[in-house]
């Protein structure tokens, strides 16, 4: 099973370069890069073999890597897009009301599950941190649980996970930097065939057991459509289970292709609306993609849209190098594996008898993008403007962490908390009305669209919920937590 495209490096960069880096670290060679783990027997045996494992995170190629952090200036002109600081993130989303009341993430733990996990992600951790203002987390591990990671190479595949893993340490402790970062990184396989989800799994079954952390961010997700079965997809459920019996939160990327997404062979887009796990697990909060428009200090000049640049030409030039449409959209749809679950009863009129997703969404947007650092082998050491689900997911682990704090425990599943947050009107969630996460792209010599779904007033497939005010919002998920006896 192929992970949602691309999200690290640009796109057309990583999805050129990766067959050749699957060839080269072992695995099957297939369009976008296949990232093989050896399977894990006791979760999901015999099912290596259907599911794979991509980085989400789309970026400026790495030729344009920049000596000092680029003001948004400097990419409008340069780029043709919006650049915004960690600051400026943090302003738009209300952290420093939360940071004077002493709320940083402090006595909380984020996990961050990739495959191979970075080199160099505590110097540049370092290095983003000083560039941010930002306080060294109060401690960065990182654990291979699963099996020893192989020695860095810069192959193209080993890079886009090295590119991802750094992105979610940077954001995540961007929004929580009083929390620790815990990364626990995956192994290649080198057996012929197979794949990194079970490997995940274990990993996440190892991290749970021993409560190592309260929330785990995850920036991968799997087309639906490409498992052979919901049952060979159930199988690969028990760390999520485990999260749920065990108190810890589980976040997953609702994908950057918008309603649309690829096929197996990580090349073809399904010409109908698709959606993507884990994000559509009803124990898991999928969470999707807006597109901010901040001024210089972070202040919002006008309301948050769905995140779509499927039709802006400078941001496809920017990141695809084509100005030519393709699918650079936030997910969301209706799962074909799941029922409604309970709570999103109050929202059927949209969902239907199906599990929707998202449930939440943050900053995505190419076109609005986040700056990041990196300085592993490969690609030249800089800053780089990056975007994606693969950005809002650790975005919102960091306010889950703040969240904990103020609990003093981790939530647990937040999604009945959400949808009753939701129905009481709770003025931490901010209602997202305008966009759609529709796409168009050219395949098989003919040009296609997929209708997606459009923002409207209340729970929408394009946006969830909605986006969040951090400082009500944190207060108000603790509230609904302690109503509901946690």
């Amino acid at each position: 099973m192929r992970l949602a495209r691309p999200a690290t490096a640009a796109a057309a960069a990583l999805l050129t370069a990766a067959s050749a880096a699957a060839a080269a670290e072992g695995a099957p060679a297939a369009a976008g890069g296949v990232l093989a783990a050896r399977p894990a027997p006791a979760a999901g045996a015999g099912l290596a073999h259907v599911v794979s494992v991509f980085p989400q995170l789309v970026r400026v190629t790495p030729n344009h890597a920049l000596s000092r952090p680029p003001s948004d200036r400097f990419c409008r002109r340069h780029f043709g897009i919006d650049c915004y600081l960690p600051r400026q993130l943090r302003q738009a989303y209300g952290l420093p009301a939360l940071a004077r009341r002493g709320i940083t993430g402090k006595g909380q733990t984020i996990v961050i599950v990739d495959s191979f996990g970075s080199p160099t992600v505590r110097h540049d951790l370092k290095v983003f941190d000083r560039a941010s203002g930002l306080p060294d987390p109060p401690s960065l591990k990182v654990i291979q649980p699963a099996g020893k990671v192989p020695p860095y190479r810069p192959t193209g595949n080993r890079e886009g996970w090295a590119g991802e893993t750094e992105l979610d340490v940077e954001y995540a402790h961007a929004m929580a930097p009083g929390a620790s970062i815990l990364v626990v990184a995956t192994p290649t396989s080198e057996n012929e065939g197979t794949t990194g989800f079970p490997q995940i799994v274990a990993a996440e079954k190892f991290v749970i057991r021993r409560h190592l952390g309260g929330v785990i961010s995850q920036s991968f997700g799997a087309t639906e459509q490409t498992f052979p079965s919901r049952r060979a997809m159930a199988r690969l459920r028990g760390a999520y289970v485990a999260a749920a019996r065990s108190g810890v939160t589980v976040l997953a990327a609702a994908g950057d292709s918008g309603a649309a997404d690829v096929k197996f062979n990580g090349a073809t887009f399904y010409r109908h609306p698709v959606t993507s796990w884990p994000d559509s697990d009803p124990l898991v909060t999928g969470v999707g993609g807006t597109r901010l428009r901040l001024g210089p200090k972070g202040h919002r000049l006008r309301p948050d849209v769905v995140w779509n640049d499927t039709f802006s030409r400078a941001t496809q030039r920017t990141f695809s190098g084509s100005p030519q449409p393709s699918p650079l959209a936030a997910g969301g749809g209706r799962s074909v594996f799941f029922g409604r679950p309970a709570y999103q009863d109050g929202v059927k009129a949209v969902t239907g008898r199906r599990r929707g997703v998202p449930d939440i969404s943050m900053s995505a947007s190419c076109s609005g993008a986040v700056v990041m650092y990196q300085s592993f082998r490969g690609q030249p050491a800089g800053w780089y403007p990056t975007c994606g689900t693969s950005e809002a997911t650790p975005e919102f682990a960091g306010i889950i962490a703040l969240a904990g704090q103020l609990a003093g425990h981790p939530l647990g599943p937040i999604n009945p908390l959400l949808y009753q947050l939701a129905a009481h009107h709770a003025s931490g969630l901010v209602d997202v009305r305008r966009g759609s996460n529709s796409v168009v792209f050219d395949q098989s010599g003919r040009r296609h669209k997929v209708t997606g779904f459009r923002a409207r007033p209340g729970y929408d497939l394009a946006s969830g919920l909605g986006t969040i005010s951090a400082p009500a919002f944190v207060t108000q998920l603790v509230a609904a937590a302690r109503a509901a006896g946690r």
